[in-house]
């Protein structure tokens, strides 16, 4: 079996080299750090996760929970890593994010298959080549996607503060998860920061007053709409923040305080507590006025910021144009591509894209005809989106993981059993494309 070439040491290339080795595929995995790091990076590990330490929902019956049950079974390495770099995060997967990535670096570097090259690729050998540098990749193999491809699509992703806990004024705080569900889980997961009617008021006039990084002149400021600057969802409508990021919906403040008008949620940062994320509050501010801005939360008055918020722009190509069904250029179908470059959104999303790519092309070099995962399963949905022609005239455009994505359930299922249904009949399509491979 010919070595295989992996250029980017994120989640979807440490997932694709993982993948490969699993197979007995030798590995050349390039990472460009420390070498050359690009504007959303700062450590040399691998895996580093660059926006949240979330990974989103762990309950199997969301579609988010649906994908990462589905990782797990399939052995994905970056599902083993997240598991054991966890933190409290109520419902949802958050991991020690220095710790995670700790654990991915060592399991990649004592790989006896993997053979990892740290520096800028200058020249793309020969054989197989899975293209995961991420949305900011740059060097040869960007270039040269460049000019197979033409313009690439993009987007822009906005980065959440992290403060200091030691800055956090617990006197005007409660710890406490959202919903009595995940309160019965065990220990409180979120630091909660509540607002009056004449706080919340007065956040939102700063985020919509306050100066902005922008875009370069000649760029769009398209934006994920699941993933929005604070600032912009703010400029929706007055209460847009208090029926979205800052909702108070599920929380129970002690006994005695007033019912808040809005709750800015604080998430544990590492294992130690030492710094928190604020949740949802992805921006685009200038940093004098990210400091100004929130602080106005009163539990924040003194907050000391051990990371600003920042806007970064991620490319992606109009996949279902330029790939084949094992995730192949057609244009040079020894190179394959996976991530969030092929147009899915989210560190999971991400991981998966890295999985099917190393799976569907470990079986081509075993001589065996690669099977994309059934449409039922999560795995499927997100190959589906990334490879399906479009409607004419349609845009391609990034996606997260959602149930809308999966084919529609037989039948008319009540709301209570269809992410039941959903949950049952994808993990049996996806045992059945395990299988084979054993």
């Amino acid at each position: 079996m010919p070595a295989c070439t992996v250029i980017g040491g994120g989640l979807a290339g440490c997932e694709a080299a993982w993948q490969l080795t699993r197979a007995g595929c030798d590995v050349d995995l390039w990472e460009s750090k420390p070498a050359a790091f690009s504007p959303a990076h700062a450590s040399p590990l691998l895996a580093e996760l660059v926006c949240s330490n979330s990974l989103g929902s762990d309950d199997p019956l969301t579609a988010p929970g649906l994908l990462k049950a589905e990782l797990r079974r399939a052995g994905s390495l970056v599902l083993r890593c997240a598991d054991e770099a966890r933190v409290p995060a109520g419902g949802a997967l958050a991991v020690d994010r220095r710790e995670f990535a700790r654990r991915a670096t060592t399991a990649v570097a004592l790989e006896p298959r993997v053979r990892l090259r740290r520096g800028v690729l200058e020249a793309v050998p020969a054989g197989p080549v899975v293209v995961a540098s991420g949305p900011l990749g740059f060097g040869p193999p960007a270039r040269e996607l460049q000019r197979l491809l033409g313009d690439a699509l993009h987007f822009y992703d906005a980065i959440a503060p992290i403060v200091d806990a030691d800055s956090v004024d617990m006197a005007r705080a409660f710890v406490g998860n959202r919903w009595d569900r995940e309160r019965a889980t065990g220990e409180a997961a979120y630091v909660n920061c509540p607002l009056s009617r004449g706080e919340y008021q007065a956040l939102v006039r700063a985020l919509r007053e306050g100066r902005k990084v922008a875009p370069r002149g000649f760029e769009e400021p398209r934006y994920f709409e699941g993933c929005l600057p604070v600032e912009v969802l703010a400029a929706r409508g007055d209460d847009a923040l208090a029926y979205g990021p800052l909702r108070p919906v599920g929380l129970e403040p002690p006994p005695g305080w007033p019912r808040p008008y809005a709750v800015l949620q604080l998430r544990p940062e590492d294992e130690a507590r030492t710094c928190f994320n604020l949740v949802g509050l992805q921006t685009r501010l200038t940093y004098p006025e990210q400091r100004r801005s929130f602080r106005l939360v009163p539990a924040l008055h003194r907050a000391e910021f051990v990371r600003l918020g920042s806007i970064h722009r991620n490319s992606y190509v109009d996949a279902p144009r330029v790939l084949g069904p094992e995730l192949e250029l057609r244009a040079r179908p020894e190179w394959r591509l996976a991530g969030q470059v092929t147009g899915v959104e989210g560190y999971v999303e991400s991981t998966a894209m890295g999985l099917l790519c190393g799976r569907l092309l470990a079986a081509r070099l075993q001589g065996l005809a690669p099977a994309p995962p059934p449409p039922e399963t999560a795995l499927g949905a997100l190959h589906r989106h990334v490879t399906r022609p479009r409607k004419e005239g349609a845009a391609y455009e990034p996606a997260a993981i959602t149930h809308g994505l999966l084919p529609p359930l037989p039948g008319r299922p009540g709301r209570r059993d269809r992410r039941r249904l959903h949950l049952e009949r994808a993990l049996r399509a996806l045992e059945a494309w395990l299988a084979p491979a054993g």
